[in-house]
């Protein structure tokens, strides 16, 4: 009973910051700030939701082969997610589009020796 508790409750962390993730997305006001909202927050909720599937794919169904897989699709979630934000990014930034705000340093732009 306890350990269903656990579960439930690291699915509703993962849901609560898919959520937030979600929420983010609409209000944030440029591309660069949206697509923080939603890589960084979406990706720590994978991680709740994917703990909480651990757990319950161990201990209440008792496949290990389910936990193997939830693990790997876990992991390529957390390692993808950010990597291709940074891609759109970068991609969003040679095609000409800016934060709203002033940089104070532009550091992708001296990168791709835009400066």
């Amino acid at each position: 009973m306890a350990l269903r508790i656990v579960i439930d409750v690291l699915i509703g962390i993962g849901l609560v910051f898919a959520l937030a993730g979600t929420k983010g997305i609409i209000k944030m006001p440029d591309t660069f700030c949206r697509m923080q909202a939603s890589t960084c927050v979406n990706t720590m909720g994978v991680i709740g939701v994917a703990l909480g599937a651990l757990l319950y794919a161990i201990f209440i169904m008792g496949s290990v082969s389910a936990a193997i897989k939830i693990a790997v699709i876990a992991l390529l979630i957390i390692t993808v997610n950010p990597i291709g934000a940074h891609a759109i990014a970068k991609g969003a930034y040679r095609a000409g589009i800016r934060p709203d705000k002033p940089m104070e340093t532009d550091d992708l732009g001296r990168d791709l020796g835009n400066e």
